[in-house]
């Protein structure tokens, strides 16, 4: 009775594990320690590289902010962008860059937060060699979102 009971229970807890595995979409555990799910794709017109968007306080007339996760995959980067209310950065793990138009760029790493000033062309995305996840907050959507640029180019992204 006690085996029996014993095998019901390594099986439930394989089983749990199995699924558990199977379902999980979240960013690849040896680059990076993945608070949200993965999310969608970002679209190739806004992003080099891989990049997923997971949307947690959609923009609303209450709150007028907008609050998501964003992973980039290793060489992963926006295109240059303006918020017309601006943004705020918060990197939950990996390494990346942030840039705005005509200054140095900034290496950010797991605990950094960066203010994005409203109307200033910036972009932001991971190392060459390591994964970044970020936690965005835009506010004041009811100035805008987002106002997307032209992509930024390797010799950019490599200074």
């Amino acid at each position: 009775m006690r085996t029996a009971k014993s095998a019901i229970i390594i099986s439930t807890i394989l089983i749990a594990m199995s699924c558990k595995e199977q379902n999980s979409e979240q960013a690849p555990t040896n680059e990076i320690q993945a608070i949200f799910p993965l999310g969608q794709k970002g679209s190739a017109e806004y992003f080099t590289g891989n990049a997923y968007n997971y949307g947690l306080v959609p923009a609303d007339s209450t709150f007028t902010t907008l609050v998501g996760n964003v992973y980039f995959e290793p060489g992963a980067r926006s295109n240059w962008h303006t918020h017309p209310g601006g943004q705020i950065l918060i990197i939950t793990d990996g390494v990346g860059y942030y840039q705005e138009e005509g200054k140095s760029k900034q290496i950010m790493r797991k605990g950094d937060v960066v203010k994005c000033p409203p109307e200033v062309k910036h972009w932001h995305g991971a190392s060459p060699d390591k994964g970044l996840q970020q936690m965005y907050i835009v506010p004041n959507t009811e100035k805008g979102i987002v106002n997307w640029m032209e992509p930024v180019t390797d010799e950019t992204y490599n200074m």
